[in-house]
């Protein structure tokens, strides 16, 4: 039922949209399949909810109704977990999100080249045992961690 409820409420957006062609991709195969045709729709629960989302069909020129394999359905559940944490003003229109494929993790766009300075890893460990000094322009969490460090450090 709940998917059959996902679909009538996807429908009824494109119906206030005015959007005359739509393709439907859902993970159910009973919904699709049912919607379709191609299979019965014997449980007396779904049969309300299917002759719902047939009439709704009818405010479309075109439509197709296309099964997905939850697996390859990445992009819905991506949008889903979107919907579920973004509040959206009624009153207001809602703004397009833009979205970008990555061909490699975000960290790694934010590795730069390494900076050669000729001192050994433990540098600042060193420094900090023997002179109390900090490196320049370090934040306070990386102080700790310095002082922590600084503690094992024989």
């Amino acid at each position: 039922m709940a998917e059959y409820e996902a679909c009538i409420i996807g429908l009824r957006a494109g119906i206030e949209r005015k959007i005359k062609s739509l393709e439907v991709y859902r993970d159910s195969a009973l919904v699709i399949y049912q919607l379709r045709g191609e299979w019965e729709t014997s449980d007396y629960k779904l049969i309300n909810y299917r002759r719902l989302v047939l009439g709704l069909v009818e405010e479309f020129d075109d439509i197709t109704f296309n099964y997905l394999p939850r697996d390859e359905n990445q992009m819905a559940d991506a949008l889903a977990t979107l919907a579920s944490i973004i509040k959206v003003n009624r009153q207001e229109d809602v703004k397009p999100i833009q979205m970008s494929i990555c061909e490699a993790p975000s960290y790694c766009y934010n590795i730069e080249e390494e900076e050669r300075d000729d001192h050994p890893w433990y540098q600042d460990i060193l420094r900090y045992v023997r002179n109390r000094e900090y490196p320049n322009q370090i934040i306070e969490n990386d102080k700790r961690m310095l002082r922590r460090l600084a503690c094992d450090y024989v």
